[in-house]
């Protein structure tokens, strides 16, 4: 019984650390980063935030996409432009770019601290 235990607290910390760890195949850039890729019409901008977030504020040049809808609303998109996710936090984004790596996106860039990190370099 002790054993079950221990495996089922080692199933839980794995989980935890797949959800933090970076997706594989997925760049990150911080927000200073950020300011410098936004002139680039090459590039899809993604927020992955609710409406609500989205509205009360945002980045220019940024669509929203709630993430989950992300997966329906995919087709909005192109596969051939690099796609940069932003959410509140960085959490959310993680797991956007998840999905639209599994969806055949081969160029994903996750914006790390989100948009706590972006408003707080104003």
């Amino acid at each position: 019984m002790e054993y079950v235990n221990y495996i089922l607290i080692g199933l839980f910390l794995i989980l935890i650390i797949q959800r933090i760890l970076p997706v594989k195949g997925v760049r990150q850039i911080s927000t200073t980063e950020l300011k410098n890729e936004l002139k680039d019409k090459n590039k899809q901008f993604v927020d992955v935030r609710t409406p609500g977030e989205f509205k009360g504020n945002h980045i220019g040049g940024f669509k929203n996409i709630p993430v989950h809808q992300l997966a329906q609303k995919s087709n909005e998109l192109s596969k051939d432009k690099e796609v940069v996710v932003i959410c509140q936090s960085g959490m959310r984004s993680q797991k956007a770019s998840k999905i639209l790596k599994k969806m055949g996106f081969t160029k994903v860039t996750n914006v790390n601290g989100g948009m706590s990190a972006w408003e707080g370099k104003k």
